[in-house]
């Protein structure tokens, strides 16, 4: 079964992320560009991240793979400590990569991959 959630971010083009099986398909999530801080922006992309998740009853810690998307390579590590406060219980596989964003304060975005088991 495929489940596709509704869009988080305005696009019709795009769900929040698609449930096939046992594996949740995480769209990209960004958020706090109200302020160009690596921290802030990418604790709120955490945030909007976990309230995916919980629409489909998963975590954070369900996560088995996540991209992260830099604006500029030297927040790398900052962003990086940002996955301790996230990952109590080890972090999940990442790959980072640089890129320009549509929007000029956009610093970071992610998207990933989770596991549930399923209860069906």
């Amino acid at each position: 079964m495929i489940r596709r959630m509704p869009t988080h971010c305005g696009d019709e083009t795009c769900s929040s992320c698609v449930v096939a099986g046992d594996y949740i398909f995480l769209a990209h999530h960004g958020g706090g560009q109200d302020k160009e801080d690596i921290i802030y922006q990418m604790r709120h992309t955490f945030e909007g991240m976990k309230k995916t998740l919980a629409s489909v009853n998963a975590t954070l810690d369900d996560m088995v793979q996540i991209n992260l998307y830099l604006r500029d390579i030297s927040d790398f590590r900052v962003a990086a400590d940002v996955f301790l406060e996230y990952f109590k219980n080890g972090a999940p596989a990442r790959m980072t990569t640089t890129t320009e964003f549509v929007g000029k304060t956009c610093l970071c975005q992610m998207d990933g991959i989770a596991y549930k088991k399923c209860s069906n």
